[in-house]
Order: C-alpha cells, then structure tokens, then sequence
C-alpha cells in the first residue's frame, strides 16, 4: 500500500520561501514519477512538478519555473519541493502524487497520476 504523506506548509510573506516535503513509503519507488499538484479555493487541481526516481529528470508548469525546485532523497524516501520568491497566487493546497510503474516517455505532467496524499495548505500573504 502507497502512502503519501506531505508536510512543511505555512504562511509566509510575498518573497519568502517554504520547503515541502513528501514521505513516500510501501513500495520500492526507484521505478516511479513523483509530482507535485496545487488547488487554490474555486479552482482545479493543477500541476507544479515532477520528477522521474531513476533518472532525476524533472518538469515545471510554467508559472513556476526558476522559482520551485522539486528533488528526491533517496536515504530518506522523499520527494522535496522548494519554493522561492512566493507569490500571493501561489496559494493553495499542495498534493504530492505518485505514478508507478513508470516506464515510457510520456511527460511527467501529463501522466495518470494514482496514489495522492492529503495535501499541505501553503498560504502566501501580500
């Protein structure tokens, strides 16, 4: 059984940073895509980033690129994303997500995504 669990959201001002973390546990993940979705109030659920576990390669929704940073640790199962300079619209809830096996090259945004975890609210004040 996957379980996802996220943690390291807050309130921070406009600039600052915050740094997610995603526990990854009950299987092997060597194998697997790892991403990162946000939902603010009243809209869709949306994709951040992503990486692939075997390779490290990663992908960025526009509106974060140059300012989030999404990493894996593999000592200690997690997949990390790191946000910088902050934005007001960057609120939102924030899912770490799970797509294994993974073997293909379709883009990391654009796989069926199936395990999710409960989600960290990130609140960025003006």
């Amino acid at each position: 059984q996957v379980q996802l669990v996220e943690s390291g959201g807050g309130l921070v001002q406009a600039g600052g940073s915050l740094r997610l973390s995603c526990a990854a546990s009950g299987r092997t993940f060597s194998n697997y895509a790892m991403g990162w979705f946000r939902q603010a109030p009243g809209k869709e659920r949306d994709f951040v980033a992503a990486i692939r576990w075997s390779t490290s390669n990663t992908e960025y929704a526009d509106s974060v690129k140059g300012r989030f940073t999404i990493s894996r640790d593999n000592a200690e199962n997690t997949v990390n994303l790191q946000m910088n300079s902050l934005r007001p619209e960057d609120t939102a809830v924030y899912y770490c997500a799970a797509r294994g096996p993974y073997i293909g090259s379709v883009r990391l945004s654009l796989l069926p995504y199936n395990y999710w975890g409960q989600g960290t609210q990130v609140t960025v004040s003006s």
